[in-house]
This record gives C-alpha cells, sequence and structure tokens, in this order.
C-alpha cells in the first residue's frame, strides 16, 4: 500500500528530532531551518556546524548570518513576538567546526557532551563550495573530502534515519536530451575513454601544492592562479565544464562508495531562484546566473548577453526545493521506501531532480520580456534624479558568435590602443588604460568560458522519481509543501516575485 504524505504527517515527523544542517548560512540552508522551525516549533534541537573559531563566535554567526537578523525569519518573529530570541536559542545549537575536517570539525568534548551521535536522527548536507572557478585543493576539501567525513560521521550516530546530500543537476555537465535520475558510477565520467580515481586527483593537487609551497618567486596570486588552473583543467579532461560540477559529481561517488545501512537521499536542483511563495516572496542571496540579465536591466550597463532564447532555462524557486527536501527526509525514514518506489532493483542512494525543464519548461526569452516589461513600467533613477529609459538588450546565440562579437567590438581597439602607448612610450596613461581595459576583456571572456556551457545548456532534467514522490503527497500539500513547477505562472513569478526580489536584496 503507498503511504500518503499530507501537511500533518510532514510536520509531526520533525517533532522531538534532532537534526543537523550543513550549509545553514546559505541561501537553502537559511530557508530550510527557518521552514522546520516554523511548521514544527516542537522540533528538538536543529545543530548548525559553521566554520568558527570557538563556540562564542559560532553563536555569534549562526545568530546575525541565520536567524536573528534576517527579514526571512520575519513570519517566525511575529510568532513568537518577544519570545523569539529565547525560541532560536533553545531549538538551535551552533557548533563550532569546519566541514573539512572530521566529525564536522567538531571539538570531541562538545560532540560527547550533546551526545550528538545518539541524538541525531536526521543530518541534511548543504555545504559547497559553489565557485566555478575555485582553487582545485579547497573544492576537493570542501566538496568531495567533506563528504566522506560526513560519511564517516553518519555511521556513528545508531539513530540515524536518512541522510540528505544535497548537489546539482549540472553535474550532468554539457550532456543534451533527457538527464535521468540516478547516482554515478565508481569512476564513470562524461568523456569516454577516460576512468576517474579520486585519490589521484587529491595526489594531484596534494603535489602541485608543495610545489608552490616551494617556490618562492612566485607570488600568491600566481600560485592561487595555478591551482584553479588545475581542477579546470582535470575537470574538462573527464568531461565536466568547471571545477564545482566536477567536485560535486566525485562527492555523489563518494556517497555510493561509502553508503552504509542508512538511506541516503541526493536532491539535485536546478538553477534556484527567489523565494515563490513561503515565507517571504522574492527574498533571495547570492546572483544566480540568470540574474545578469535582471542586473543588467536594472543598472542599464548591460548591452549584449550569451543566450538563446529559445531554449529553455530550467530554474526552481528555492522554497520548492526545500519543500522536496523535506518531503523526501519524511518519506525515506520510511521503512516502507522502497515499496512506494516500486523499482525492480533499488539502486541507493536515491537521486532526485528537482528542476522544471520537463514538467513546466520556461524559456530565457520570458525573463527577457518580463525584464523589460518591468524596467519599462518601474523604471531606475539616474544620478540626475531621473528615471533611466529602458533598453532592450541584444543576446548572442553561441560562445563562438560572442566571441567573434567581443574581438569586434572590444579587442581590436584594444590592440591599437596597445600600439598608442608603445609609440607614445606611456604617456597620457594610455599603458594603465590599456592595462584595466585588458583586465575587464580577460574577465569577461572568463566568464563566458565558465558560464557560457550553462546559458546555452540543452539538456532536459528528468524527474520520474520526484514524480512519484510527489504522488505520494495527498491534494492538501500545495498549501505549505508544494515542489510542482506546474502551479507557477512563470511571467507572473518573474515579473511580481523575482525580479522586484533582486532589485530588493541584490542590487545595491
Amino acid at each position: 500500500m503507498v503511504s500518503t504524505l499530507n501537511e500533518q504527517k510532514i510536520t509531526e515527523y520533525f517533532k522531538n528530532k534532532s537534526i543537523l544542517v550543513t550549509g545553514s548560512t546559505g541561501f537553502l540552508g537559511k530557508i530550510l531551518v527557518e521552514k522546520i522551525l516554523r511548521v514544527q516549533p516542537d522540533v528538538k534541537k536543529i545543530y548548525l556546524p559553521v566554520r568558527a573559531v570557538d563556540a562564542a563566535a559560532a553563536k555569534h554567526r549562526v545568530e546575525n548570518e541565520v536567524a536573528l537578523s534576517i527579514m526571512l525569519f520575519g513570519l517566525l518573529r511575529e510568532k513568537h513576538g518577544d519570545g523569539f530570541k529565547s525560541f532560536i536559542q533553545e531549538k538551535i545549537v551552533p557548533l563550532a567546526g569546519d566541514v573539512m575536517g572530521e566529525d564536522f570539525g567538531i571539538d570531541p568534548e562538545t560532540l560527547k557532551e550533546l551526545r550528538l551521535t545518539e541524538e541525531l536522527e536526521v543530518i541534511v548536507n548543504g555545504a559547497a563550495t559553489t565557485n566555478f572557478y575555485e582553487r582545485y585543493d579547497v573544492a576537493l576539501d570542501v566538496n568531495v573530502m567533506g563528504v566522506k567525513h560526513m560519511c564517516n560521521f553518519a555511521k556513528k550516530c545508531p539513530n540515524l534515519k536518512v541522510l540528505l546530500h544535497v548537489s546539482t543537476a549540472y553535474v550532468a555537465g554539457e550532456k543534451q536530451g533527457l538527464v535521468e535520475e540516478r547516482p554515478f558510477d565508481e569512476g564513470e565520467t562524461l568523456l569516454e575513454g577516460t576512468h576517474l580515481d579520486i585519490n589521484t586527483e587529491f595526489r594531484l593537487a596534494s603535489d602541485l601544492k608543495k610545489q608552490l609551497q616551494a617556490d618562492d618567486d612566485s607570488s600568491s596570486k600566481a600560485k592561487r592562479k595555478a591551482m584553479k588552473d588545475l581542477g579546470l583543467a582535470r575537470a574538462r579532461h573527464f568531461g565536466w565544464p568547471n571545477t564545482y560540477v566536477f567536485t560535486k559529481s566525485m562527492g555523489e561517488m563518494v556517497l555510493g562508495q561509502m553508503q552504509g545501512d542508512v538511506p541516503i537521499v541526493i536532491v539535485r536542483p536546478s538553477i534556484i531562484t527567489s523565494v515563490q511563495n513561503d515565507p517571504l516572496p522574492g527574498w533571495i542571496e547570492g546572483t544566480r546566473t540568470i540574474d545578469t540579465i535582471v542586473i543588467g536591466y536594472a543598472k542599464q550597463n548591460l548591452t549584449y548577453f550569451l543566450a538563446d532564447l529559445d531554449l529553455t532555462m530550467d530554474v526552481i524557486p528555492g522554497d520548492m526545493v526545500v519543500n522536496a527536501i523535506i518531503a523526501a527526509i519524511v518519506m525515506h525514514a520510511s521503512s516502507s521506501f522502497e515499496k512506494i518506489m516500486a523499482h525492480p532493483k533499488p539502486r541507493p542512494p536515491a537521486v532526485y531532480h528537482v528542476t522544471s525543464s520537463l514538467r513546466h519548461p520556461v524559456s530565457y526569452n520570458v525573463l527577457h520580456e518580463a525584464g523589460f516589461r518591468y524596467f519599462t513600467e518601474n523604471p531606475r533613477m539616474g544620478p540626475d534624479g531621473r528615471p533611466v529609459h529602458t533598453h532592450k538588450m541584444s543576446f548572442l546565440r553561441s560562445i563562438a558568435s560572442f566571441q567573434l562579437f567581443m574581438v569586434l567590438r572590444y579587442r581590436l581597439f584594444l590592440e591599437l590602443l596597445h600600439l598608442l602607448s608603445i609609440i607614445c612610450c606611456g604617456l597620457f596613461g594610455l599603458g594603465t588604460l590599456y592595462h584595466d581595459h585588458a583586465c575587464k576583456y580577460r574577465f569577461v571572456m572568463q566568464l563566458v568560458d565558465l558560464y557560457g556551457p550553462f546559458a546555452l545548456f540543452k539538456g532536459c532534467f528528468d524527474d520520474v522519481n520526484l514524480h512519484k514522490l510527489r504522488l505520494t503527497m495527498a491534494d492538501d500539500h500545495a498549501s505549505l509543501f508544494n515542489f510542482d513547477p506546474k502551479t507557477i505562472d512563470w511571467d507572473d513569478y518573474f515579473y511580481r516575485v523575482h525580479i522586484p526580489g533582486v532589485i530588493k536584496y541584490l542590487v545595491k
């Protein structure tokens, strides 16, 4: 018999539960913590390991970055009134640590005092470095070694019911066609004829780090670049476009290798956008790739952009991602989950694409038109106090066309400027002007190189597993735990919610 999830069952599950959430200072982590506290005030404890030197610093960071001082917690603040701060301090336990260390870097005495391994029933791993061009050693430590340490910690928790890991749908790289919800096999890559050995990758990063430390002639900036370039080179050697998605893929492989008896869930969101409904429509932190268009319209400093307006832009609001995470936690904590999935050969860990491209696709053109309409009707004010006229952007549909445009529009001018600087022996500040503009040119070209594959992504994310989870939801789910993109009017969402949210929370 298929179990049914409803608001009562989901909220009741978290009663008297002890939960640990990594990445709580991030966008999704904050939404998740707020949601659990709001729907189930009788949750026992939510443990939040954060990078901090001691307990006092951890407490200060959690209070200022997660709970007490951000607008997202407004509904909770209204609900508890004067008792809000004491409620937060009772339910949230900040822990000084680091996901790159064993036991989340938490002091052994603290672990023993809190009886954390005995208490925990749910772990949500949302910690990650999301920099596309991260130092390879840092990306490996956070996105791969951090997962290994988490799995080792989970095995020490006898009462743990589920371990949920937040990944990204773009571990698919530049794959076209239908991308399945399935875990990576050990050593699997995206480039035929290659085999990935994670230990080898750690050795390569370690060897380069030792070489760089021994090199007294190179600047710290040059050393950082060398380590970043290694990550990018290794990613592309195996078929991934950048260090972030490459190391996230390795993190998933580690989960598969180290899985024990505890159910493991991998949630892969696509591009996460602002909160649609709950608790604060439009709330967002951190600029997403698509928001470059919105901010460009807002500031009117972006005339051209790399995008094919006819392509599907796979986006999903942050509150829907959290709702899917919560539903998956409750379902996987149930012993009847394998029957619900009705799969002839269940293959742990379970993978969910929290995406929209298959179920309710939206094109880049919808965002483009919504942005133009919004800023035409709500123009930004210039320094002189007058409204700034909104001009439509022009879009280049391929990386090759964008590179050609940049050469014709900017590179030729740079070369002329360089020549004049040489002829004039650097007088009139021409050398400095050339250097500044050349740096900006290289920066833009690097952005196109890193983000281009996502702007022009032609894959479609299958969500058969997520749909099975969705089918277990009772009809009353939409009011509180909705994660069905079909309920979104994309034009209305961008125009009334997301774009005003980007302007309010991101544009300075």
